[in-house]
């Protein structure tokens, strides 16, 4: 019997698909590639101790003033031979390949894809150096080896060269790369438009996707290069300490904390200059990410961290708490995406939401004091049961309809039914007793579970939950809002939590309490009173525009994505912007607490 035989798949156009997946890839993503390699390289070798090190090319910068990046290492280095089969295949590597270790593809989709111009290695081994270019043929678009003219007029796709350029860390073996950019003039030491810490981008960007470094290795990187050399306060090698070195270190308390299938790592860090001092070569405030293999993914900061420690209950001090997400890798089929920017469980993204709710059900007690000291230094007052009260006979026009099922339920529910709107059917028995009772209960529109109930359904009562949010006066004044946080907004809607945070310094609330000190004279004793009353009836209306966005809820027309944006920062303030009644309200309540003033408008 003819044994079958299969002819390989083979790429037409590689270029193509190496661009394409060159997008895919973080801009900065082949720092983290040619990084690691190094390391790779170094504990190849019998002591597995050795130094990675991003500097300036200082001969090519001696040649042509152009400064141009690389990186050098002292690892087992390669041989031209070497060079050919490991540079210029797509997916070829030193080291293993596997789904979970190293697809031989990431400096060649990340590197060479933002260097058109070419990579060149210089590569030790056994004492011998040899070269190799890789570039992006310009006229056919095609990525590979370059052929290199030898002294003796051959053509070859490496060439050996010899130890005068040869740098100070490398003795028998060791690799240096030399990113060229996409054409001969370009300044690679410049950082790509909208890098972190453009003066320290490198060494920024390192220590934050490197939780550790192995032990026995170091990686240092040049910053303040256009300095003089001697002024070594400026012009300098930067030691890449990685996250662990600096959260350890800085932090007040941390911990861990045991999910379905992760550990969250957390750590309070201390009150202190540091956090924003050094914050341009490490992550040094508050943030949100997941961990694997020491290294870190789906870094979330600023703004898009505050928003992930919202949802993890971290709703003050935000800036101090760090949070990271270790999936547990013999739980799952936990690996990464080929350009190593997201982690993935069995195919799909991490479990985020439901991470960040067990989180918050299970929140360390050191944090829980962190947010309750900051949330204690507001100054508000509570007008919760005031709004109560004024809203209690029309209290049911914004509780959502919704029905649990049980066996002792007086109505019954169409479970089938998706329909939303119009008044309910009821049970003969239900039409009996209730006959002067047009719609009964839970008629309302936009019941989640159904608004429709037939005769022999299934048994359910009526769950009418207290939706009136919690609410917080947040300022700067009293240390309950940081600069930029709902910055010239109303207020934010923390929804997992109910909690509606308001923003005492947004002028709309200034500007109206402001304007009845002066119809009051000016008397700054009745300043206490008329901002209390400016904040109660401005609170009513932030309360009632979540509270009535949360009966949409359930309804066709409104999924949770168009429920966020009804209660979005930005709608949230659109919806005090109408000033008519508000004054109204403010004016008539001032009127009988403190009495009315002559030129009151």
């Amino acid at each position: 019997m003819t044994k079958e035989k299969t002819l390989p798949l083979t790429v037409a156009n590689t270029g193509f698909l190496l661009d394409r997946l060159g997008e895919d890839c973080h801009p900065l993503q082949f720092l983290r590639e040619l990084t690691k390699n190094g390391i790779e390289a170094i504990l190849r070798t019998e002591k597995k101790t050795g130094e990675v090190i991003w500097d300036v090319d200082w001969p090519a910068y001696d040649e042509t003033g152009i400064y141009k990046l690389s990186i050098t290492d002292n690892g087992d280095g390669m041989t031209g031979q070497d060079m050919e089969k490991y540079i210029n295949q797509l997916s070829s590597s030193a080291s293993e390949q596997s789904f979970i270790g190293n697809y031989g593809v990431g400096a060649k989709i990340s590197a060479a894809t933002r260097n058109h111009e070419g990579l060149i290695y210089l590569s030790w081994k056994q004492g011998i150096g040899n070269m190799a270019h890789l570039w992006r043929e310009p006229s056919t678009g095609q990525y590979g080896l370059r052929q290199l003219q030898k002294p003796n007029g051959e053509f070859d796709h490496y060439a050996e060269i010899s130890d005068h350029i040869k740098p100070d860390l490398i003795d028998q073996h060791g690799t240096k790369v030399i990113l060229l950019g996409n054409h001969p003039e370009q300044d690679t030491m410049v950082a790509p438009i909208g890098s972190p810490s453009p003066s320290r981008w490198v060494v920024k960007y390192l220590n934050t996707r490197f939780f550790k470094i192995p032990e026995g290795i170091k990686i240092k990187v040049r910053e303040g290069w256009t300095n003089p050399l001697l002024d070594r306060d400026r012009n300098l090698l930067r030691t890449v300490t990685g996250q662990a070195a600096y959260l350890n270190e800085h932090a007040e308390s941390t911990g861990i904390v045991s999910l379905t299938g992760a550990i969250a790592h957390w750590w309070i860090l201390k009150d202190e200059r540091a956090l924003s001092s050094n914050s341009g070569y490490i992550e040094s405030a508050g943030h949100v990410a997941a961990l694997y293999k020491d290294e870190i993914y789906e870094l979330a900061n600023g703004r898009s961290g505050m928003a992930h420690l919202q949802h993890f209950g971290v709703v003050f001090g935000y800036k101090r708490v760090v949070i990271y997400i270790e999936p547990v890798a013999s739980d799952y089929s936990l690996t990464t995406n080929t350009a190593r920017t997201r982690l993935m469980i069995d195919s799909k993204d991490l479990p985020w939401s439901e991470w960040a709710s067990e989180f918050r059900n299970k929140l360390p007690t050191e944090i829980e004091k962190l947010i309750h000291d900051i949330a204690s230094n507001s100054s508000s007052n509570n007008h919760k049961d005031s709004i109560r009260d004024r809203l209690k006979n029309i209290i049911d026009l914004y509780r959502i309809s919704k029905y649990r099922m049980t066996p002792k339920g007086k109505i019954e529910t169409d479970p089938d039914s998706k329909i939303v709107g119009g008044d309910p059917k009821k049970s003969t028995e239900s039409k009996q007793k209730n006959s002067a009772n047009s719609g009964g209960q839970g008629g309302r529109a936009g019941g989640i579970y159904t608004n429709y109930l037939k005769d022999n359904g299934q048994k359910s009562e009526n769950v009418s939950p207290d939706n009136f949010p919690e609410v917080q006066w947040v300022s700067i004044e009293d240390n309950t809002r940081e600069n930029g946080v709902i910055e010239d907004r109303a207020a934010r809607y923390l929804q997992e939590q109910n909690l509606l945070q308001i923003n005492k310094d947004f002028r709309a609330f200034t500007d109206m309490t402001n304007r009845f000190l002066e119809e009051y004279k000016g008397n700054v004793a009745l300043k206490s009173i008329i901002e209390d009353t400016v904040h109660q009836w401005f609170e009513q209306t932030l309360v009632e525009t979540v509270m009535g966005v949360q009966s949409l809820i359930g309804s066709q027309e409104w999924d949770i994505s168009t429920i966020s944006q009804a209660l979005s920062e930005e709608a949230l303030t659109a919806s005090v912007m109408p000033r008519y009644h508000v004054h109204v309200a403010i004016k008539r309540e001032l009127g009988a607490k403190i009495g009315t003033t002559k030129g009151s408008v």
